[in-house]
């Protein structure tokens, strides 16, 4: 096997187990949080189990932060056969950390609230409506990027990545945060609540909002002014109107 092959051989094998790791963790996160977490198939006995979904509870925001830091991109490139896979590595990375949060709760077997009749259906509008709002929000700050397809399709090609331009378009002419803010909205508009999707949603609700700070302070770093303006014009979380200059004057 030759060279070429070999690099090719690798960037595909990365991105198909990359690339099945997003769809098994996405659906195990879509199908276990639409019951509560009160399906998932974690089996730890009481009161061992909270310790345990403690565990899982904050693996997710721990890791995930710390690989986006300097310090964590540069661990992501030593772990693959090529520097390339960073991003590949990141996206691969979080969705077993999804998969392996959603497939191995073990659930209280506590329900607060069974949504039934016209309220379920009108929960389930929601439910699909943020996992809408999310989707469309990673397909507009760059599907390649987000999905992990950017660093093994360019080093298929034999390239550097192209890391796709500050989004300003979509979704971010409301927000600044638009996957944080769909990614927190999953996390509250199921048909049932238990205690479980409870502390799950306060707990990385809370990170979506802390979360994106570094990511802006990193933006600062890479678009300086431009992302600054941009602060100014466009809300951080929520669409609340920006007054205009000559309003605070």
């Amino acid at each position: 096997m030759n060279a070429d092959t070999r690099r090719l051989t690798l960037a595909l094998m990365f991105g198909a187990v990359c690339h099945g790791s997003f769809a098994i963790g996405v659906g195990l996160m879509m199908y276990h949080l639409f019951f509560g977490l009160s399906h998932s198939w974690g089996a730890v006995p009481w009161p061992f189990a909270a310790f345990a979904n403690l565990v899982l509870l904050l693996q997710f925001p721990v890791i995930h932060s710390l690989l986006l830091t300097g310090k964590g991109r540069e661990v992501l490139a030593l772990l693959g056969p090529d520097k390339r896979l960073s991003t590949t590595l990141f996206a691969m990375i979080a969705a077993i950390q999804l998969a392996l949060l959603f497939a191995f709760w073990t659930p209280s077997g506590i329900i607060l609230w069974q949504a039934t009749g016209v309220a379920f259906w009108v929960m389930c509008a929601l439910y699909a409506a943020s996992w809408g709002f999310l989707m469309l929000a990673i397909m507009q700050s760059g599907f390649q990027l987000q999905s992990g397809m950017l660093g093994w399709f360019a080093m298929a090609r034999g390239r550097d990545p192209k890391f796709p331009d500050m989004p300003t378009h979509g979704l971010y002419r409301i927000i600044r945060q638009p996957i944080y803010a769909g990614f927190a909205m999953t996390l509250w508009t199921m048909p049932t609540y238990a205690p479980d999707q409870l502390v799950l949603a306060v707990v990385w609700t809370g990170y979506c909002v802390i979360g994106p700070l570094h990511k802006e302070k990193r933006f600062t770093n890479i678009y300086g002014d431009r992302f600054r303006n941009f602060q100014k014009r466009v809300p951080y979380w929520l669409p609340f109107p920006r007054k205009s200059q000559d309003d605070k004057a």
